[in-house]
């Protein structure tokens, strides 16, 4: 395979940013932070522990598409529509749970950012509505500019943030997978934390339908190279950030007897609060800005996401000798949006009173869910349908199977501890 030049690798920048504004959503402002005021850096070790275990389920949602130009969805069809319907289940049971979290934390901040004097419910409205008319009018490449610049925005300020509340940090606790004084209910809030860290493991459905779309618009089908390249950017990149957002936590209200509060008002006046600290309060309207800007990136990316693998399902359901009828698929792209938008807003109705109580809901189903999609991933990698240079290796499987067995082991404990313990 001939090397990729530098700027071809650039150019296939895209799917992997999208990747890392889905994870820089409630994942990182609310869980890693929360995680660095409650333990200090005792979840460090534990946060990177599940980023390299949901490493190969991530990475081959890129790696499938790449090598046959289908999604991870043939993938799972392939397998039987058994597999398909697992898919099915798993997205139903996260999209209603996902999209009003991440949309109430974009009010709140922006209801803060702005000084808005509406209610967060009507803010979400306004949000959920913009971001839906930006899809079905802009379509993939206006997604893909938008992302770029907002990822830039809060990673600039997010890593100078960090750098100066570093002086603060408490590193005496950074060493141990698990926290001193660990009780069993601890876990309850470390599943909803590892649930979304980086993000949900079903992402890597759409990293896959982003992949083709990529290809697609920019009429280039990018080499293994490349892509893994746009995957690595985003993935380290979620990780860095992750790291940031712990070490704000830690560094400004460890073992400062402050509690987060549970509304997206609330929480979002403490968050700025904390860039505040680290930067000062001529920081405060820029932090603002950037965490909104990055919060819609993340809305934009999850109401994409569902629709576009709805609009997957769909055509497989079809006839695959027959053309691909553009005009069909954007229509049942754009009724599956409105669908989600409109039950979203139902769900933020019934719980917006409490940020924490849907995310934590969120990240549990998303925790206990992520086995399943990553054996389904495992095992679409080994589909006959792969040419061999698109097929892992062997340490690459043996990580994904190991990866497969952790999280099923800490899903039963999980469940265990819910139910008997």
């Amino acid at each position: 395979m001939k090397k990729s030049s530098l700027s071809q690798r650039f150019n296939a920048l895209g799917p992997g940013i999208l990747y890392a504004a889905t994870a820089v959503g409630a994942s990182h402002l609310v869980q890693s932070t929360r995680a660095g005021a409650s333990y200090g850096l005792a979840l460090v070790l534990l946060i990177l522990l599940t980023f390299i275990t949901k490493y190969p389920a991530f990475r081959f949602g890129t790696q499938y598409a790449t090598a046959t130009g289908n999604s991870l969805l043939h993938g799972y069809r392939d397998q039987g529509r058994w597999a398909v319907g697992i898919y099915v289940i798993i997205a139903l049971g996260t999209m209603f749970a996902a999209i009003p979290a991440v949309t109430l934390l974009t009010a709140g901040l922006a209801k803060v950012a702005f000084g808005l004097q509406m209610d967060t419910l009507g803010i979400s409205t306004f949000i959920l509505a913009g971001c839906a008319a930006i899809l079905i009018f802009g379509g993939y490449d206006l997604l893909d500019r938008l992302v770029k610049v907002l990822m830039i925005i809060l990673s600039l300020a997010t890593v100078t943030a960090t750098i100066l509340i570093i002086p603060k940090v408490d590193w005496a606790v950074s060493g141990s997978l698990i926290p001193a004084g660990f009780d069993p209910k601890d876990v309850f809030f470390i599943v909803a934390l590892l649930g979304l860290m980086p993000t949900s493991v079903d992402i890597s459905v759409w990293q896959s339908l982003w992949t083709v779309a990529k290809a697609r618009s920019s009429a280039h089908a990018p080499s293994l190279k490349e892509s893994l390249f746009d995957f690595h950017v985003g993935y380290v990149s979620a990780f860095v950030l992750a790291l940031c957002f712990v070490i704000l936590g830690a560094g400004v209200m460890h073992n400062s007897g402050l509690q987060f509060k549970a509304d997206a008002v609330g929480f979002a006046g403490q968050l700025i609060g904390l860039y505040k600290q680290a930067l000062g309060e001529w920081s405060g309207p820029l932090i603002g800005i950037a965490a909104v800007a990055v919060m819609i990136s993340t809305v934009l990316a999850g109401l994409d996401g569902y629709p576009r693998a709805a609009v997957s399902l769909f055509n497989m359901l079809r006839d695959e000798n027959s053309p691909r009828d553009e005009k069909l698929s954007k229509t049942v792209y754009s009724s599956a949006l409105l669908v989600l938008v409109i039950v979203s807003m139902l769900i933020m109705y019934l719980f917006v009173t409490s940020l924490k109580l849907v995310i934590d809901i969120a990240s549990t189903i998303m925790f206990l869910f992520a086995p399943f999609i990553a054996w389904l991933n495992h095992r679409s990698m080994s589909s006959p349908k792969l040419p061999p240079e698109g097929r892992p290796g062997k340490g690459l499987r043996l990580l994904s199977a190991a990866g497969v067995v952790w999280m099923a082991s800490f899903s039963a404990y999980y469940l265990y501890l819910r139910l008997l313990g």
